[in-house]
């Protein structure tokens, strides 16, 4: 499979790049943005609750359990950086791969 821009494998897993939109009508990937996975949450930016939003959504929408998923960057802004351990690159784009389109 081609590397996705967003995506990046580490030792003990993957790093997701993630353009977090909060407030949205529904939780959803909405395709790329640059190198980056556009994801949209319906929780505020308000006290943590869109990062939450988006541990919990990723790791539905990636079969994987929420203790694996771990924001690393961006807790107060939109560009964000998640770990998802114990996932492949494979896996990953398997599972967003409805989301993000083909060839990715």
């Amino acid at each position: 499979m081609t590397p996705a821009p967003f995506l990046r494998e580490v030792p003990d897993g993957i790093v997701l790049n993630l353009r977090v939109m909060p407030r949205a009508s529904a939780n959803a990937i909405a395709g790329l943005q640059g190198d980056a996975l556009k994801v949209r949450v319906t929780a505020p930016p308000v006290d943590s609750a869109a990062n939450e939003e988006v541990v919990r959504f990723l790791a539905a929408s990636l079969g994987v359990p929420r203790g694996t998923v771990r924001l690393l960057r961006g807790a107060t802004g939109r560009q964000k950086q998640v770990l998802v351990q114990g996932c492949s690159p494979a896996r990953a784009l398997e599972a967003l791969g409805p989301w993000i389109g083909p060839g990715t």
